[in-house]
């Protein structure tokens, strides 16, 4: 539990080298890659990784701050889903219509979350399971249970095939400018603070008199609205809302998240880590097509999945063993 009389959100971020691991597993898995691949470090792969994972540290930054405060939301998958399809059906409005009606299309499937878990007291894993499936219904009774094709006479499919500014594509840009501005909210304000402090137990934090009521809708709102700036992405880039793609991105996100080093229980958490973590499960998937691609190994889609959870279970390991070291010595 958080101790509330000398509450130092640094210490809590950074204090207990639990993110340790996923930085020392993201620059192995980097130097491998470099020195057995040729086109490892080309800009095509470069950037074709960082666009189509910027879509998993969208939703992982939202289930950051969500997991942090004790919590879990479930309906992020379904939700990014949901906001494809919304985005595609106004696209023909063009990307400054159809990006802001995406993201709140995700804030709302937020804000009920919110409402339930907060006013009607239902646990955060009931409420969000439920969310999941309405969000599921519901971009399947919108799209007719079909992709919905965007309108590609408009500027909405520049947003996740073009570049800004002629160096980065824009979703790219927009992951980064929502990384840091969730790493501002969470160092910098009174509200990062409280999210932290929630996860450290409630009745601490009622004592301490903050507002845990406001950071509690805040953080399932946020989560819903990284949900849709996801499914925006998913639409411009792929050229189609879809309402099944959104399938186990949950539990790519939490996985993110803990090998970021938060903790499930909440109370201690950092965006910069999450980032990584979001990362280093999509860089396991392009190292193993690397690997097909050399004909050295032959792996379906399958067996990469079940590669990748053992490779998750050795970076949790790897941080277990940090922690355990630092606390050993301290």
């Amino acid at each position: 539990m958080v101790d509330t009389s000398t509450f130092d959100l640094r210490r809590y971020l950074r204090g207990s080298g639990q993110s340790r691991g996923v930085w020392i597993a993201l620059a192995a898995l980097i130097i491998f890659g470099l020195v057995r691949y040729d086109n490892f470090g080309g800009a095509y792969n470069i950037v074709s990784f960082l666009n189509y994972n910027s879509m998993f540290v969208a939703i992982s930054i939202g289930m950051c701050f969500v997991i942090m405060t004790g919590g879990i939301d479930l309906s992020v998958g379904f939700v990014a889903a949901f906001s494809s399809v919304c985005a595609a059906y106004l696209s023909p409005y063009g990307i400054e219509v159809a990006l802001p009606g995406g993201i709140l299309a995700g804030m709302a499937f937020g804000a009920i979350n919110a409402f339930v878990i907060i006013i009607m007291r239902v646990p955060p894993f009931i409420a969000t399971l439920a969310t999941m499936l309405a969000a599921k219904g519901g971009a399947l009774v919108i799209s007719g249970a079909e992709t919905i094709s965007v309108d590609w006479g408009t500027n909405f499919t520049k947003f996740g095939m073009e570049n800004a500014f002629g160096i980065l594509p824009w979703s790219i840009v927009a992951a980064v400018i929502l990384a840091i501005a969730a790493w501002f909210i969470l160092e910098q304000t009174s509200l990062g603070r409280t999210v932290l402090a929630i996860g450290g137990g409630d009745e601490a934090s009622n004592l301490m008199g903050l507002k845990v009521n406001r950071a509690r809708t805040f953080v399932y709102v946020f989560s819903g609205g990284c949900a849709g700036l996801a499914g925006v992405i998913l639409a411009s880039a792929f050229g189609a809302g879809q309402p099944l793609e959104g399938i186990g991105w949950e539990l790519s996100a939490i996985a993110a998240v803990v090998v970021g080093g938060t903790l499930l229980t909440g109370g201690l958490g950092s965006i910069p880590a999450t980032v990584a973590g979001a990362l280093l499960l999509g860089l396991v998937f392009n190292i193993l097509n690397f690997e097909n691609g050399r004909g050295t190994i032959s792996l379906s889609a399958y067996w990469q999945m079940v590669i990748r959870g053992g490779f998750l279970f050795a970076v949790i390991l790897l941080q277990t063993r940090v922690v355990g070291t630092k606390q050993a010595k301290g």
